[in-house]
């Protein structure tokens, strides 16, 4: 097999591993109403003559088809301009003649007005060089009479290898075909993987000598697809059909985070392929862990007719719980990662674009045109657009999971050091899904690819999709020990076949449906039985009927002297203080090494310092408690710093450290939370007892009042541990950092000439800070795991010896 890669990538402060296998966020907007993105109320739009909805460039205006030599489209809430000239002046006018917008054609002579209202005849203006020149007129469109008929889907042909999927616009996305056999033994179940990544990028071979010969009977080998969940699937005996969202790789237009657009592009991509022959039932499911798992979301929401169910793996909830946790920019992976989606969105920008075109691929090469016009994204998180609601909540799947209809299959890690932990929000969002599973264990961000994830993933995909009694066949149970060696340093084979003895289609899934929703992985990588430590496989799981599962919720107050107790503080005045650490938020806890994927990786956590921390932990518990869900950190906080410091004086990033103090001297992280003080305003709606979720909103942004104890709660993400008998809990609050493998926080601005600053807890009668964690109710601990797994060993958990500090007191 061709060995799987990491490709890595550079940023000024160290180097950040994005996972590519080849064995392998422009803002939504607009409003939907309450009808689906892509069928509003079964609408369809006027058609041309090849089946596309018209776009604008009909004689509209007696007979004026303009005089323009370059090119106008326009789109949905968009207008496109290409082959201007660099620099040239374009206006784009309403039927009225009155100005809308205006701007200046890039290097590549292209031009992309966005937000433009729905309306009938638009023309693109070009004043200069003389004489003038006007485009033919443009009618914009509103999401709800965009919908082509069915006949413009039934009309496209797409074909093993590589081609382009036409959307209702008339962009052209570039698309990667595969077919587990010839295309007469078909027809075959189907999976979509969306992504803007490099899906589409034309197949290679992954086998070569005498096993070249294993391309007869499984011909993906020797043309895989570049995605390794659709080369997975297609080892498993599905077609896969990968797919470059706009703006990218192959594909026209231009890159916009998750703008509607793009879910609508969505849409026609399930509707094309569905049409297809090729497909089995004419019902396609969706696959891809995390860029392609958080695309499902967004596509599913729109409502394709033909789309059976999606699986998304490693996702986040909201787009702020990741790029500004608690209100603090996440300057690592975050930013980071946009910035690299960014860059290879740019014309050429992933590498493989160049290759096509000197193939003589032309549309490839008129794509590019188009590219340079993505909105940059950076640029929009640092100046605060994450704090306006309607753009927030457009990109929030927590916000509207409940419009997704088709059964969903969602895996994720609470450790996960890239989406991160906060896609707990999700969980208990998907109200109107037909079916659901979800499946959470602790981990890393890769972990959906272990061989128990995968497991079940497939068999989703074979009830809903194949219509079959689950399988785990084809070639996969050969490579699965391959692809986790590769992955994650240990060679792991897939499960025991847990359908064996089911009879047909309709046992399993009846069998399928009769199990609890919610299924938490517990101790993944303990290493029991013939696994290693850090393999990714579960000890047990737990199994529930929804989220968050029943708890029987356990407060325990922050007590002068650093404890932790049921009873709040009585003393009339207490309070404990740390010093602001500036630099923290640059630091994370992995050393050079073993990378997080791996089954040992080289953590470097840390021991805390006397000063930068506050500390309370709580007596050896009396028993096992098991505890799964989110917690809160109720705190009293009062920011200290010089007269000339106003922000250190009025406001304070905060970070909460829930972990495991075991009797044999270990310290067991177990999650984190994360607050800039300003930021305190809970969501309403959205916050409970056990998880205080901040609005993040500019309106309700506040600073703290000088000198004066203020009320907050930090939330502390989803988890589920066991913290075993005669343990201790202990709770850490310090300066974010320290914390994250990927992760690193943009703290305040530092004080006028590096002058000091700490930050003060309170705990006592009149400020009794506290902290409410999720005891599991009704739930025993198999005997089987009564003792304490190795240390470390726990996925995305590392270990350090624990010491014990003493508080700072507060004046």
């Amino acid at each position: 097999m061709r060995a799987l890669v990491m490709r890595q990538i550079r940023r000024p402060d160290r180097a950040v591993y994005i996972l590519l296998l080849p064995l392998g966020l422009a803002v939504a907007v607009g409003g939907c109403g309450g009808g689906a993105l892509g069928a509003p109320d079964g609408a369809a739009s006027d058609a041309g003559g090849d089946g596309a909805p018209a776009d604008g460039d009909a004689d509209g205006a007696g007979g004026d088809l303009g005089n323009a030599s370059f090119t106008a489209r326009a789109s949905v809430g968009q207008v496109f301009v290409t082959h201007a000239g660099e620099g040239r002046g374009l206006e784009l006018r309403d039927s009225a003649g009155k100005l809308v917008q205006s701007g200046s054609a890039d290097k590549r002579g292209s031009l992309v007005f966005r937000e433009v209202a729905a309306g009938k005849g638009y023309r693109v203006l070009a004043a200069l060089p003389a004489p003038e020149q006007r485009s033919q007129p443009l009618d914009v469109l509103a999401v709800a009479e965009s919908l082509p008929p069915p006949s413009f889907y039934q009309s496209q042909v797409l074909k093993p290898g590589y081609g382009y999927i036409r959307t209702r616009d008339g962009t052209l996305l570039s698309a990667f075909v595969t077919l587990p056999g010839p295309a007469e033994a078909g027809p075959y179940p189907t999976v979509v993987n969306y992504s803007g990544y490099a899906p589409s990028r034309p197949g290679n071979q992954v086998v070569k000598g005498e096993q070249a010969s294993l391309c007869g009977s499984m011909p993906v080998l020797c043309d895989a697809p570049n995605d390794p969940t659709s080369l997975l699937m297609a080892v498993a005996g599905y077609a896969t059909v990968s797919v470059n969202i706009r703006g990218t790789g192959c594909s026209g237009g231009a890159f916009d985070y998750f703008e509607t657009l793009q879910q609508l592009d969505g849409y026609d991509v399930i509707e094309t392929v569905a049409a297809q022959p090729f497909v089995l039932h004419h019902k396609v499911g969706m696959t891809g862990l995390s860029y392609p798992g958080i695309s499902q979301l967004f596509v599913a929401r729109t409502k394709p007719p033909s789309l059976a169910a999606i699986v998304p793996m490693s996702v986040i909830g909201d787009s702020r719980t990741t790029l500004v946790p608690g209100g603090i920019l996440n300057s690592g992976f975050a930013l980071a990662w946009i910035d690299n989606v960014l860059s290879k969105a740019a014309a050429y920008g992933q590498g493989w674009e160049l290759g096509q075109v000197d193939a003589g691929d032309e549309t490839c090469k008129e794509n590019q045109l188009l590219h340079d016009q993505r909105r940059d994204n950076v640029a929009q998180a640092r100046a605060g657009a994450w704090k306006v609601s309607a753009l927030a909540s457009a990109l929030s799947p927590a916000e509207f999971a409940h419009e997704i209809e088709v059964p969903v299959f969602l895996s994720c890690q609470w450790q996960d050091e890239q989406t991160g932990p906060f896609f707990v929000s999700l969980l208990n969002r998907f109200k109107n899904a037909k079916d659901l599973r979800i499946l959470v264990g602790n981990g890393v961000h890769p972990d959906g690819f272990s061989p128990e994830v995968l497991a079940e993933a497939i068999a989703v995909l074979d009830l809903y999709v194949a219509k079959r009694k689950p399988k785990l066949g084809g070639f996969l149970p050969l490579l699965a020990p391959q692809f986790s060696l590769q992955v994650f340093g240990v060679s792991a084979g897939l499960p025991p076949d847990r359908w064996e003895g089911v009879a047909d289609h309709a046992a399993a899934l009846a069998k399928w449906q009769q199990e609890p929703a919610l299924q938490l992985r517990m101790e993944v990588g303990s290493g029991d039985g013939d696994a290693q430590p850090g393999e990714p496989v579960s000890r047990f799981w737990l199994q529930f009927a929804d989220w968050p599962p029943p708890t029987a919720p356990l407060r325990l107050y922050l007590q002068p002297g650093g404890g932790l107790a049921a009873t709040a503080p009585s003393q009339a005045s207490a309070a404990a203080r740390f010093r602001v650490d500036p630099g923290a938020g640059e630091r994370g806890i992995l050393k050079k090494g073993n990378g997080i994927f791996h089954a040992k990786p080289a953590w470097d956590w840390r021991p805390d310092l006397a000063g930068d921390v506050v500390a309370f932990v709580g007596a050896p518990l009396a028993e096992e408690t098991l505890m799964a869900g989110t917690g809160s950190v109720d705190l009293w906080v009062r920011p200290s710093a010089s007269a000339a410091d106003t922000v250190g004086q009025t406001d304070a990033d905060l970070e909460v450290t829930l972990s495991e103090v075991r009797p044999d001297g270990q310290e067991v992280l177990v999650q984190h939370g994360w607050l800039r003080a300003s930021h305190r305003k809970l969501d309403v709606e959205t916050s409970t007892e056990l998880f205080p979720s901040p609005s993040l909103r500019g309106a309700d942004e506040e600073p703290l009042v000088k000198g004066a104890w203020t009320p907050l709660r930090v939330a502390i993400a989803g988890f589920a541990h066991v913290f075993r008998k005669g343990s201790k809990i202990r709770l850490a609050i310090d300066t974010p950092g320290d914390s994250r493998v990927d992760w690193r926080f943009e703290l305040l601005p530092a004080a006028p000439g590096g002058a000091p600053r700490h930050v003060d807890v309170a705990h006592d009668a009149d400020h009794p800070s506290s902290v409410l964690l999720p005891r599991l109710q009704g739930v025993t601990l198999p005997s089987a795991a009564k003792s304490a797994p190795p240390c470390p060993s726990l996925r995305g958990q590392p270990c350090r010896a624990f010491v014990a500090i003493d508080n700072s007191a507060a004046p």
